[in-house]
């Protein structure tokens, strides 16, 4: 991305600002714009979809959990690092709300988003694998399906209280732990 004029940095970080403090209100760009005090096309020059805006109050914490998968794979218990990034992806979706959409995005706008996300899942694909692998986790589970049982366990926890969260994260890993005779397999 080129380096921006002041005034364009300002209006850009401005709308951000805005954006984030929506919470899990819907973002509309028009209202967003008009609470950052800016011009509608200026609020589109930026961010010309809802998505690409989402995309920018949201690649931080797809870069910190990025963070979590590069450091699982330099852990050598397979299960101790699957289980941090299990951990790791739903805390950070419960702080987020916008994490979940984007990481399930089919499509994204941003280049670096694209990059980040990309060597995310194949970090999150390989610390899934190794964790089978070594009878941690069921063998049959794809990448795809635990990342929808994560999305399914924080609207849980959101329709509750975020001290369900213990409780219903280790009835999760208990769920997705290999069967007692799949590891017995494995050895």
């Amino acid at each position: 991305m080129p380096a921006l004029r002041a005034d364009a940095a300002r209006s850009r970080a401005r709308i951000l600002e805005v954006a984030k403090a929506h919470g899990t209100r819907p973002l509309r760009l028009n209202d967003i714009a008009r609470e950052a005090g800016v011009g509608v096309g200026t609020a589109y020059r930026h961010f010309p979809t809802v998505h690409a805006l989402l995309e920018a109050i949201t690649l931080d914490t797809v870069e910190r959990l990025l963070a979590v998968s590069r450091s699982a794979l330099e852990q050598s218990d397979p299960g101790e690092a699957f289980n941090r990034c299990l951990a790791a992806t739903l805390d950070l979706q419960l702080e987020d709300d916008g994490l979940q959409v984007v990481l399930l995005a089919d499509e994204d706008e941003s280049a670096e988003l694209v990059a980040a996300k990309s060597e995310l899942l194949t970090n999150m694909s390989t610390v899934l694998s190794r964790a089978q692998s070594a009878g941690v986790v069921r063998s049959e589970l794809t990448l795809a399906q635990l990342m929808h049982l994560i999305c399914g366990l924080e609207h849980t926890i959101r329709l509750g209280t975020s001290t369900d969260r213990p409780i219903l994260l280790e009835i999760l890993a208990a769920g997705i732990r290999a069967p007692s005779s799949e590891v017995v397999t494995r050895r």
